[in-house]
Parts: C-alpha cells; sequence; structure tokens
C-alpha cells in the first residue's frame, strides 16, 4: 500500500508541474539531444536575449510600441484561430525524463493526452477540469481547467495581455517566446513559458515552472489542424476511477 501511495504522488507531482504553469533548463535540453526520439524535435535552448525588454514591467498595454504590440497580435491571432489541433509530443521533466506519446485539442476547452507505454498516464480536459488518470492504478486526480496553464491554449478567445501577467516578449530568427506569470495565494508563483515559429507562428513547445522552480516542457510535432477529433474522446468518467 505504501508502495502504491509513492508511485501515485511521484506521478501527481510530474503532472501537476505540466498542469500550473520560462524557460526550458539547458540540462533538460542538453538531455534531449543526448537521447533523441525518432522524428521528435530538438528541445529549443531558453532565449538569452530581449528585444522588446521594454515589455517587462509594464502595467498598461497603451505603453507597448508597435512592434511589441503587433508580436503579442500574431500570437493571440494564431492561439484564437487554432479551433483543433492533433499530433505527437515530447515531455521531459524534472529529472530529465522523457516520455511521449499523442494529443488532440478541440476549442473551447478540450484536450486530451495519450502516454505510450510503458507510462499509465492519460490526461483529458473536458471543458471545466483538468483529469489526470493512471490507467495502472485505476485512480485519477481532479483538477479545475480555469487554474491550469491550458486554458491559455484552449480558450476560444485569447488575449495574452488581458487574461495573464504577461512578463516577457522574446523574438529571433527562429522562435516567438512568451512568458506569462501566475500567482496563486496558496502554492507561489509559477511561470509559463510558450514558443511558436518565428515564421509561421506554430505553435512548438511551452515549458512550466512550478513554484519550487522546477521545469517541465513539452514539445509539440506532426501537427494537424484539420483532423476534428471524436467528442467522445474528452468525455470524464467521474465514478469508475478512484479520485
Amino acid at each position: 500500500m505504501a508502495a502504491k501511495h509513492m508511485a501515485r504522488n511521484g506521478r501527481t507531482a510530474a503532472l501537476a508541474a505540466l498542469l500550473i504553469g520560462l524557460t526550458a533548463a539547458p540540462a533538460l535540453a542538453q538531455n534531449a539531444r543526448q537521447a533523441p526520439t525518432p522524428r521528435a524535435p530538438q528541445m529549443a535552448q531558453a532565449p538569452v536575449t530581449n528585444p522588446f525588454a521594454g515589455l517587462l514591467g509594464r502595467s498598461s498595454t497603451e505603453t507597448l510600441k508597435p512592434e511589441q504590440r503587433a508580436i503579442i497580435d500574431r500570437v493571440n491571432n494564431y492561439l484564437t484561430s487554432m479551433q483543433v489541433l492533433s499530433g505527437n509530443f515530447v515531455q521531459v521533466g524534472p529529472d530529465g525524463r522523457r516520455t511521449k506519446g499523442d494529443f488532440y485539442l478541440s476549442k473551447p476547452g478540450r484536450i486530451r493526452f495519450e502516454y505510450d507505454d510503458p507510462s499509465p498516464i492519460l490526461l483529458i480536459a473536458d471543458g471545466k477540469s483538468v483529469v489526470v488518470r493512471d490507467r495502472k492504478l485505476a485512480t485519477q486526480d481532479v483538477f479545475p481547467l480555469s487554474q491550469t496553464p491550458l486554458r491559455f491554449l484552449l480558450a476560444d478567445k485569447v488575449d495574452l495581455m488581458a487574461d495573464s501577467k504577461l512578463t516577457a516578449v522574446y523574438v529571433d530568427e527562429v522562435f516567438i517566446t512568451v512568458v506569462v506569470e501566475e500567482r496563486n495565494g496558496l502554492v507561489g508563483t509559477s511561470r509559463l513559458m510558450i514558443m511558436f515559429g518565428a515564421k509561421d507562428t506554430q505553435l512548438k513547445q511551452w515549458t512550466v515552472t512550478d513554484p519550487q522552480g522546477y521545469d517541465t516542457t513539452v514539445a509539440v510535432y506532426n501537427l494537424d489542424t484539420t483532423r476534428r477529433p471524436d467528442p467522445s474522446m474528452f468525455k470524464i468518467d467521474y465514478t469508475t476511477y478512484r479520485n
């Protein structure tokens, strides 16, 4: 029983980092390069310069320069127009361990992460809640979707300036990177870094830094914006599994 409890706690802690919301730590990126997954993307390094440093600490969008606003608007428009999305993902946890699988997104509010074996994890958001399910232990943990960074990807209309504390915007020839902070009086401050392609604004990866400073990075690839997932994929069973 103790071993089972510890396994569940470890699984919950790892997935909580993915759910709760900076930069991909260099050590994790290095691990990704040393052990590449076939066809998977290379984890991007954290940006080290900020051409739009004037954005930091701004309390009003009225003070933004036109080029700063244009970058933010471009990201907002992309996330808003992205109504369905599916593909593959690679996740790198705080310990450098890599897991992978398939994901399916359907707005508003629905997403599903299917982790490949031997991981027993399944993550489902149905528009209101997110469950992290352990298929081996037949347990699941439930989180309000509104309290996870997934809401930024799953909202029908996205406005990062209005809906979050946007703390940084980085732009280079390869990536557009935005960083937002989440402040919770109970658990502390977490950060979410989302990276997009500089040329096509396509979603590339995100990194959640939890209040303890641990990073979880998820990179997505082989993306399909035309396939509409079956709505039944996002239904949550609240009765069969133990909470």
